[in-house]
């Protein structure tokens, strides 16, 4: 991975959240004075669990990595400097001693967090600690939380933990857990924050990226797609568009069902590859293919470590779907609520600038207690789709009931 020629250090990086920023490098100071004069760390300024919270898209990851770096830093005149070799890995998610877990199930189970209570257990091999991070966290069963907790409590001398989740909610993260954490919550980069990402290294140009930021909610991975990639630009137009096709008869129907297949075939493709070579390297860990005795009944046990990956494919697969199908229910509601700021003369912006158009010709066509009504269909279906409700059906359900708030018969 090429380098920037200039890299920002971690304060740098944390500066529009001057409370993260100040709290995270006064961590690894104190990390790194207590390896130095061998002495208890300030216990208010480092501990080596933690819970970082945020809404989605403000940055969890890019924290915790900065924290990351700042801790395995080599410079010996600033902590997280950007410059040195351990900062540049960490960043760059490559230093062999900061370990990035991605869960992609619908739930964690007890069966992945035994590998994890594993790695937490090794000692660093080339810095001062080692640290894990741990997203989804709040996927995390009750037994998978359980099994996790004695890691937490009392981590190895030189392990750091870093658990992401979007709350301390019950509903988000165990309390068990909760109470064994340091908690910092990670707020929404300001626009202009980040205008300057999708800038400096995403390459978008200034209308781009602040069309971006506007319309992602200040969501930095959503942002980054959208200025990258064509495909999501498409299919975030034509969610809005369902808005106007809502006036139209049947053609709102034709539409998301088109949609609904379109965003089911963009989940899959997308790691169809990944999937694909996943199953690739299982089958020859399991010798399938192999001649010669004991081979066909070394496969005959092959059976169900295949039948184990498929399921867990197949979890993962429920679960991307269900994120695209979430972004679609944002784009689409932000019309709605573009229309509702139109109507009331509100002197907020737009969360679809480009749109504003369609959201006068709402406005002017539907009441404030249709708009409204249209927000509550749009947060049905996605509870419908969390449900386990068929795609199709809980995108026909919806479309009839903005039918219904928009006054079309």
């Amino acid at each position: 991975m090429t380098q920037p020629a200039n890299p920002r250090s971690v304060a740098e990086r944390l500066a529009d959240a001057p409370h993260v920023r100040d709290v995270i490098l006064s961590a690894a100071a104190s990390a790194r004075e207590q390896l130095l004069i061998d002495a208890p760390a300030d216990q208010y300024a480092m501990t080596h669990s933690w819970l970082f919270t945020g809404p989605p898209g403000s940055g969890r990851s890019q924290a915790a990595m900065a924290f990351a770096a700042a801790l395995v830093c080599t410079d010996p005149h600033e902590v997280g400097c950007g410059r040195c070799a351990g900062c540049r890995d960490a960043l760059a998610d490559q230093h062999a001693d900061v370990v990035h877990v991605v869960p992609k199930e619908l739930i964690i189970k007890t069966e992945y967090i035994r590998d994890i209570v594993a790695q937490a257990a090794r000692m660093p091999t080339v810095a001062a600690h080692r640290v894990l991070i741990i997203e989804n966290a709040d996927r995390l069963h009750p037994a998978a939380a359980d099994a996790l907790l004695k890691t937490v409590e009392e981590p190895p001398e030189r392990t750091v933990i870093i658990m992401l989740a979007p709350s301390t909610d019950p509903e988000d993260f165990s309390q068990t857990l909760r109470s064994r954490c340091r908690h910092l919550y990670i707020p929404s980069p300001s626009e202009s924050e980040l205008v300057r990402i999708l800038m400096d290294e995403e390459g978008a140009s200034e209308h781009d990226a602040h069309l971006a930021a506007a319309t992602s909610l200040r969501h930095v991975g959503r942002a980054r797609l959208l200025v990258r990639n064509p495909d999501i630009q498409q299919r975030r137009a034509r969610a809005i568009n369902l808005a106007e096709l809502i006036f139209h008869g049947a053609q709102a129907f034709q539409a998301v069902g088109s949609l609904v297949k379109a965003t089911e075939k963009e989940a899959v493709d997308a790691y169809a590859e990944e999937d694909a070579a996943e199953r690739a390297k299982l089958e020859q860990a399991l010798g399938m293919g192999a001649k010669g005795k004991g081979a066909a009944k070394a496969l005959r046990g092959a059976a169900s470590s295949i039948k184990e990956l498929e399921s867990r494919q197949k979890a993962r697969g429920t679960r991307r779907k269900r994120d695209v199908f979430d972004l679609v229910l944002v784009d689409l509601a932000g019309v709605y609520r573009d229309a509702l700021v139109v109507q009331s003369g509100a002197d907020v912006p737009l969360t679809h600038p480009d749109f504003e158009p369609l959201a006068r010709e709402v406005a002017d066509r539907v009441p404030a207690a249709g708009l409204v009504a249209c927000q509550d269909a749009i947060a049905q279906c996605r509870a419908r789709l969390h449900q386990s409700v068929t795609p199709t059906v809980a995108f026909n359900g919806m479309i009839g009931h903005l039918r219904i708030a928009c006054g079309v018969r």
